[in-house]
């Protein structure tokens, strides 16, 4: 029983580190969509090792952590990408590093809709 709340705090820590990288990864982006992807990416991975972790340290509330996991999981990218779709929508600027645009190629292959800025 130790050894699963020993594994369980090691996950829950692991997780903790993948948060306080992506804080970091929003800080050295250079610009709004790198910020969306990096804080995406390392929350939705961070939260979800926690809760992992939590399984170890509180196994009878595997169902209830395994729903959040799932919930997690679903709506943090889902939500990550209407914000930078409506971004790029009102015209919030790409970084000059920046070096290929999809969106703006499909657009102009007339693969997607374009984008409306009078709403």
């Amino acid at each position: 029983m130790e050894i699963l709340k020993i594994i369980g705090a090691v996950i829950t820590l692991m997780g903790s580190i993948a948060l306080f990288l992506g804080a970091l990864g929003l800080v050295r982006m250079p610009d709004l969509y790198n910020r969306i992807q990096t804080g995406t990416k390392a929350s939705t991975f961070g939260t979800v090792l926690t809760l992992l972790g939590l399984i170890f340290i509180f196994p009878g509330w595997v169902g209830k952590l395994f729903i959040l996991m799932l919930f997690v999981g679903i709506s943090n990218p889902v939500s990550s990408h209407v914000l930078a779709r409506n971004a790029y929508r009102y015209g919030v600027p790409l970084s000059d590093k920046t070096t290929v645009d999809r969106l703006a190629e499909d657009i102009e292959n007339k693969e997607v809709e374009p984008v409306n800025n009078a709403l």
